[in-house]
């Protein structure tokens, strides 16, 4: 539910190396600072190398919690380097210095592009230690083949978005063997053809690794271990929806086919829109590297993904920003006090009301975040066969229905607002299986009709599907 965002600008004062060799290639820490306005926002950036040549890293922002945010590729071609950040839809482009100190270039992400130089301020990481030689043959030659246990906990439901049919899941692998399983490819089938194939940087920023948020190589399970591959499933337009998909598992040179996950025959729910009006933006929106896609909760000796396909719906001004005036008063966000709109015919199943609202900010709450309040003032509608609707961070004291309200489609429940763990006024929606926001998995679900912008001056009609990440959205009139 939080927005997450990295700016990234500005050269920060050099600091002096304190190793005796310079590496040749990116392995090392790399610092700077990006300056966003006035603001210095400071960068930390860590690159390792594995076994198989591969760079891997993170990116930390010290001044927005210090989280380690995986960096998906990383390209050296020559003196050029290239790293992508796909959670926060970033882009860093640039060169190494002639001394390999330095990396000059720009950030950008979906703006203007921002300088940023990055100084290397300590020696190679020590890439993992492999297996000794022999415990590695061992398990090579294992008559019983790859020991992992691979389960689908959530089958997919096919659902259309940009004029295409996708297929959203996960896949997670626990390693029941006594030694660490290098994995270096997955493939997805369709009886026995490949629909999908992952190796390399895409297999390691495809899987995750629950407990273990310190690591840069996720395609590594050690004993008892387990890697969780977030699938997304995009057929061509036309293609037939598989019945059945397995998964086939290579690493130590051998390969795992497991059983058929039969693919859900569901159809998703056709709503109304949520909010009226233009300039809409589905932040946070459904895209495999999204915040909320990943956003795997343990909770009462469970895990769910209650947010698998929910959006951030903020809305921008003609200048592009979400605010008009002073950034820290919730009233100058566009968004702030829009109408929320019952998405279809339903009962109210559940409310919470009187959580005062936050001071808009990446760190300010008004209340502590718990699983009863991380969704601030909210609203869930039952709309039957097992949906649930759930809107979050209301207005305190706007919301317009009780419990055991019946509403009807298009009908006003409230006004949007800033509190729970929000960063600025944004109505967050998603649907669900269960009435909880968060002990529920997520159910895809398609609006009946909305305009998508493609060009400046051009927005096109969807019909019947659901808007995709950072898509900017016109709603129709509502009668």
């Amino acid at each position: 539910m939080k927005r997450l965002i990295v700016y990234i600008i500005a050269a920060w004062t050099a600091v002096t190396l304190t190793y005796a060799q310079t590496p040749a290639g990116l392995e090392g820490r790399w610092e700077g600072a990006l300056a966003a306005g006035p603001n210095q926002l400071r960068l930390v950036l860590n690159i390792s190398k594995a076994a198989d040549d591969l760079y891997l890293g993170t990116l930390t922002s010290l001044d927005q919690g210090g989280a380690r945010i995986p960096v998906d590729k990383i390209q050296q071609t020559g003196d050029s380097v290239r790293l992508e950040v796909k959670a926060v839809n970033g882009t860093f482009e640039g060169s190494i210095s002639e001394d390999k100190t330095k990396l000059k270039g720009t950030w950008t992400q979906g703006g203007p592009k921002l300088p940023l130089e990055l100084t290397r301020t300590s020696a190679v990481a020590e890439a993992p230690k492999p297996p000794d030689a022999a415990a590695a043959a061992a398990a090579a030659n294992s008559p019983f083949g790859i020991p992992v246990e691979m389960t689908v906990p959530v089958a997919p439901t096919p659902f259309p978005a940009d004029g295409k049919i996708h297929l959203v899941y996960e896949l997670h692998v626990t390693n029941l063997a006594g030694l660490e399983l290098p994995l270096s490819k997955l493939e997805v089938l369709n009886g026995e053809t490949t629909v999908a194939s992952f190796e390399g940087a895409d297999l390691n920023s495809l899987l995750a690794r629950p407990g273990a948020a310190n690591l840069t190589d996720n395609r590594v399970i050690g004993p008892g271990m387990r890697a969780i591959a977030y699938l997304w499933i995009t057929l061509d337009p036309g293609a037939p929806v598989p019945a059945a998909l397995r998964h086939r598992l290579t690493g130590r040179n051998q390969t795992l086919t497991g059983a058929a996950v039969a693919v859900s025959t569901a159809k998703p729910i056709v709503l109304g829109p949520p909010l009226r009006g233009e300039n809409w933006i589905a932040a946070n929106g459904p895209a495999n590297g999204s915040v909320h896609r990943r956003a795997l909760i343990p909770l009462n000796g469970s895990t769910h993904i209650a947010q698998r396909f929910a959006i951030d719906w903020v809305q921008i001004n003609p200048n592009g920003r979400t605010f008009d005036g002073d950034e820290k008063d919730n009233k100058t966000h566009k968004a702030y006090g829009n109408d929320i709109l019952a998405v279809a015919d339903g009962v109210v199943a559940a409310i919470k009301d009187g959580i005062p609202e936050n001071i808009p900010g990446p760190a300010s709450r008004a209340v502590p975040i718990t699983p009863e309040t991380i969704g601030g003032n909210h609203v869930i509608l039952d709309l039957g066969g097992g949906r649930f609707a759930f809107y979050a961070h209301m207005q305190p004291g706007s919301l317009r229905v009780k419990v055991g309200d019946r509403v009807r489609r298009g009908q006003v429940i409230g006004l949007v607002g800033n509190s729970g763990n929000s960063t600025e006024p944004h109505l967050h929606f998603h649907v669900t299986d269960v009435n909880s926001p968060l002990e529920s998995e997520g159910l895809p679900y398609m609006l009946e009709s909305f305009e998508v912008q493609t060009a400046p001056n051009n927005w096109e009609l969807r019909q019947n599907q659901l808007p995709l990440l950072n898509a900017r959205v016109r709603f129709p009139e509502v009668k």
